[in-house]
């Protein structure tokens, strides 16, 4: 079964880090680039970052650029998102995306909230 487990939101203050993680199993790992969106209140659903299957490339959002950091564990069929000096804005549910064998994947998301 292919799937996609997010982890590491919460509440944090603007300034503050959270890393958020993503556990995936039922496919070849390695083989796929991997992504984070997030959907705030209100708002579509948006890119924020990814990372090709070996990790040799990354693009950013430009709202993060510099402040969030993609990497991945193809041993550990992980990937993670560094994100630093939040911002409110930033509060959103962020989820974790694939697309594998053509099937588009999302996990369940994680809640983010910056706020003081």
């Amino acid at each position: 079964q292919v799937q996609l487990v997010e982890s590491g939101g919460g509440l944090v203050q603007p300034g503050g880090s959270l890393r958020l993680s993503c556990a995936a199993s039922g496919f070849t790992f390695s083989t796929y680039t991997m992504n984070w969106y997030r959907q705030a209140p209100g708002k579509e659903r948006e890119l924020v970052a990814s990372i090709t299957n070996f990790g040799g490339s990354t693009n950013y959002a430009d709202s993060v650029k510099g402040r969030f950091t993609i990497s991945r564990d193809n041993a550990k069929k992980m990937v993670n998102l560094q994100m630093n000096s939040l911002k409110p804005e930033d509060t959103a549910v962020y989820y974790c995306n694939a697309r594998v064998r053509g099937v588009v994947i999302w996990g369940q998301g994680t809640q983010v909230t910056v706020s003081s």
